[in-house]
């Protein structure tokens, strides 16, 4: 069975490089706004699952990864900032606060059909931000393109003051320890892949 990750995103290809087991990436093309009434946990849900699905019908043979990531302050969804100025405006937002972030995760067996479908939450609590470190932050991390406007995987680290999830890759948008739970039931094993192809 081949592997897909049905995804653009660097920082995701990044993080299932963890598991040193051959993949491609397909950007799925599908609408990702909100129905009306949705709340955040079936929102990531039908997004992860919607972006699997739109790739795996383009695929034999194969498991297809689906994530989709949303994080909330106090209800409120925060999406990517764009620019510099609606960085620091989150950022200003997220100073001494509790973001709750949720991650949907989807695996399509296009073999099988089946399709298995989970959401993540972990929750960061971030430090008392003065206007100097938060302008600093944004210009050295440059963190447009990321959902609170910080990359936990670099800097971003500095702005936390408190952690809470049982898995920290929720976080950074792929939650790897369901992840290797969803592939191991369609019979892939990270571990006993490589113990083949070195015997």
């Amino acid at each position: 069975m081949k592997l897909m990750l049905a995804s653009s995103s660097p920082y995701r290809a990044k993080i299932l490089q963890q598991l040193k087991l051959p993949f491609d990436t397909c950007a799925p093309d599908i609408d990702e706004s909100a129905e009306s009434g949705e709340n955040t946990h079936d929102y990531v849900s039908r997004l992860a699952q919607s972006k699997a699905r739109e790739v795996a019908g383009q695929r034999k043979d194969t498991l297809v990864i689906g994530s989709d990531q949303a994080c909330t302050l106090n209800g409120l969804i925060m999406g990517k900032p764009g620019t510099k100025e609606a960085a620091r405006k989150q950022l200003k937002m997220c100073s001494g606060n509790w973001l709750e972030f949720h991650t949907g995760l989807a695996l399509v067996n296009t073999q099988t059909g089946n399709e298995q479908v989970v959401v993540e939450t972990f929750k960061v609590k971030f430090r008392q931000l003065t206007d100097n470190q938060i302008k600093a932050y944004v210009q050295l991390d440059q963190p447009l393109d990321c959902a609170g406007s910080f990359k936990a995987e670099s800097l971003g680290i500095s702005l936390f003051e408190a952690m809470e999830g049982s898995d920290f890759t929720t976080l950074l948008g792929l939650p790897m320890i369901s992840l290797v739970t969803l592939l191991q039931s369609e019979g892939l094993s990270p571990l006993l892949s490589h113990a083949a192809h070195e015997e």
